[in-house]
């Protein structure tokens, strides 16, 4: 599968740790490890949205949007301004007095 790169990331808070979805894939992934027992019309419709997304017959942007409404409703979406933004790059940090 090609990436199908999202133009902006959707953010989601998982247990511990909040999951950056970049790309059609990654929201694949996201649908195969949501809870089978929850699998509502909401979720068959945007694994139908993501599927016809990757077959080119529905657009990428749509299907981000759907993602992003979708995790929305389930309280786990995080807005991208909410993120921390981290000063520096990895480049100026000294890990273990290296």
């Amino acid at each position: 599968m090609a990436s199908f790169q999202f133009d902006l990331p959707v953010y989601v808070q998982r247990k511990h740790f909040i999951k950056e979805i970049t790309n059609l894939h990654e929201a694949f992934e996201f649908l195969d490890e949501w809870p089978e027992c929850k699998r509502d019309i909401p979720y068959e419709t945007l694994q139908r949205a993501c599927r016809e997304a990757a077959c080119g017959r529905f657009p990428l942007s749509a299907a981000r949007q759907n993602f992003q409404r979708f995790v929305k409703r389930a309280g786990m979406l995080i807005e991208s301004e909410d993120m921390p933004s981290f000063v520096g790059s990895s480049n100026d940090r000294n890990i273990g007095n290296a």
